[in-house]
């Protein structure tokens, strides 16, 4: 029988049957008379599951072409089911999360949440290794009015399962560290798919590995084998940026950048490598080198060793060593803690005393580090959604004439708030902040620039404390291309001069992703709270980041 656009029209024994069937939402408009059928057997369900176990259909008839009628008797509506189960084979406090209507032998739902009900005790007495768990009810019979009684009867295997192998394909060199620590992903474990599904989502935050589908499961008479399907990502990086901007004692262009190398688990173990080198207007040259080695022995425990040498023109130089441990708590939360060694030295052709800028010092500091990362997918332009870093130094700092107590506070961190598909706000603030009695110059912090505050020369300021606010509205123009604004607010101080003042930074940029990585240009304007705005200020900044 074929039907056009024939309409469903259900009712009940009278208008107030008729009225709770209509709460049931049904598909009214239908093309044939399977679909009408299928609908039919749909809200019958619907219909007993709510309560009306004694429901029938007392007539099914054709109206005319365009009209199918069925009528319904409701007949009598049960509230609850009171379920009898043994209490060997699921445990009390189980029942207890289901219902407070519960006894050791006995428990009491609402009749409308049965069906859910039965559902989560599956799914719990699967996730506790029976996987090919089976509960149904028996004895299904009327207690009162309002009430049903049944008895539950659980199907499944006399023996736990518990993980006994893990197999990896496509990626068969993956650190297997990784998998024990990081995705906590271990064999002798009882075996819980759920678990390890969501175990999986940690690979995103993963830059040297991605999942290519969905894990299977190998069950034996014996055993159990869980495949899981990687391949290993391109993670490397290469960043650099060129900026320039008009001299105003020479006016001629200035030119600056650095290149920033990072290398991410090259020898299958997870480690990463950064090598990065800096030179600006100031003739300020930085260089630095990091390398990270996580799970060492396959421990939970990490290091990370880091060396930084600063040179500021003919003025002085500073080398700083750090050396941590640090403890992976999560895919997403580490924690740090360590020594710093810092060694200055000055260059000028002039005698060192107690009132000098800059003088020789070293000093020594214990750090403590929390770091938070949420990474998104790598192939996209934005990779990270969120991250925190925040770090404490607490040590001294020995001149020629005295020794001087300081701490020492970093903070580094941002989020992406995305509206829609296409819009996003991008917002991250960093400070650092020096505590002592006293300040030398080649102490301070340098800041300024593409990746502080925009529209400043490269590391131009000079801070015992600051606080940068860094603002983007970002459209996205296409799944490669994106534009965006730039609102930036900094507050410093600099103790040694004697300045306290906020700045500002306003300006544009756009992104693309391209074959060789993410080509990022930026034009920004800054200014002082006492300057007014000019063009000649205005810092025209490139950055490529390529990936390989």
């Amino acid at each position: 029988m074929r039907a056009q656009n024939t309409n469903l029209n259900v009712i009940g024994a009278n208008d107030e049957e008729t009225k709770i069937i209509e709460t049931h939402e049904y598909k009214k408009n239908h093309t044939d008379y399977n679909s009408i059928q299928n609908e039919i057997d749909s809200l019958q369900q619907k219909i007993i599951n709510s309560g009306y176990i004694e429901s029938e259909i007392n007539s099914t008839r054709k109206i005319n072409d365009s009209s199918f009628q069925v009528k319904f008797s409701l007949n009598n509506k049960y509230e609850s089911i009171d379920i009898s189960y043994d209490n060997t084979e699921i445990e009390k406090n189980l029942i207890k999360t289901i219902t407070e209507k519960s006894s050791n032998k006995q428990f009491s739902v609402p009749l409308n949440k049965l069906e859910e009900t039965l559902k989560f005790i599956n799914l719990k007495i699967v996730n506790n290794g029976f996987p090919f768990t089976k509960i149904k009810l028996s004895e299904l019979k009327i207690k009162d009015s309002k009430t049903l009684t049944a008895n539950l009867i659980i199907v499944k295997d006399k023996k736990k399962r518990r993980l006994d192998k893990v197999v990896i394909k496509g990626y068969e060199k993956f650190p297997k560290s990784f998998l024990n620590r990081f995705l906590k992903i271990k064999p002798e474990k009882t075996f819980n798919i759920e678990s390890i599904k969501r175990k999986m989502d940690n690979l995103n935050n993963l830059r040297f590995a991605e999942q290519t589908k969905n894990p299977e499961v190998l069950f034996s008479k014996d055993s159990t084998t869980l495949y899981i399907y990687l391949q290993k990502s391109q993670s490397n990086t290469f960043d650099g940026f060129l900026g320039f901007s008009t001299n105003e004692e020479t006016n001629k262009l200035d030119f600056n950048g650095y290149l920033n190398l990072e290398l991410n688990n090259n020898f299958n173990y997870g480690e990463s490598f950064r090598l990065m080198y800096k030179s600006d207007e100031s003739e300020q040259k930085n260089f630095e080198v990091n390398l990270n080695l996580p799970y060492i022995f396959s421990s939970p425990i990490g290091t990370e060793l880091s060396l930084n040498i600063l040179k500021r023109d003919s003025t002085f130089t500073t080398v700083n060593q750090k050396a941590s441990v640090f403890y992976q708590i999560n895919s997403k939360n580490r924690i740090y803690v360590g020594i710093e060694s810092v060694e200055s030295n000055n260059l000028l052709d002039v005698e060192i005393n107690s009132l000098s800028l800059v003088s020789d010092y070293k000093s020594n500091l214990y750090n403590i580090k929390y770091t938070y990362n949420n990474r998104q997918n790598f192939k996209t332009i934005f990779q990270l959604k969120s991250s925190f870093n925040l770090e404490y130094g607490l040590g001294e700092r020995q001149t020629k004439n005295n020794k001087e107590k300081q701490n020492r506070i970093n903070l580094d961190a941002f989020h992406v708030f995305q509206l829609n598909n296409k819009n996003s706000f991008y917002t991250r603030i960093t400070g650092s902040l020096i505590n002592s009695s006293s300040y030398l110059d080649n102490e301070l912090f340098r800041f300024g620039g593409i990746n502080s505050i925009r529209g400043f020369q490269e590391n131009s300021i000079a801070a015992n404390q600051y606080i940068v606010l860094n603002t983007e509205y970002r459209y996205q123009l296409s799944k490669s291309i994106y534009a965006h604004s730039i609102i930036d607010f900094a507050n410093f101080e600099n103790r040694i001069i004697e300045t306290k003042e906020n700045l500002y930074g306003f300006g544009v940029g756009f992104g693309i992703l391209t074959k060789a990585g993410l080509l990022r240009f930026n034009f920004a304007n800054g200014k002082t709270e006492e300057q007014s705005f000019k063009f000649s200020n205005s810092k025209i900044h490139l950055s490529l980041v390529s990936i390989f």
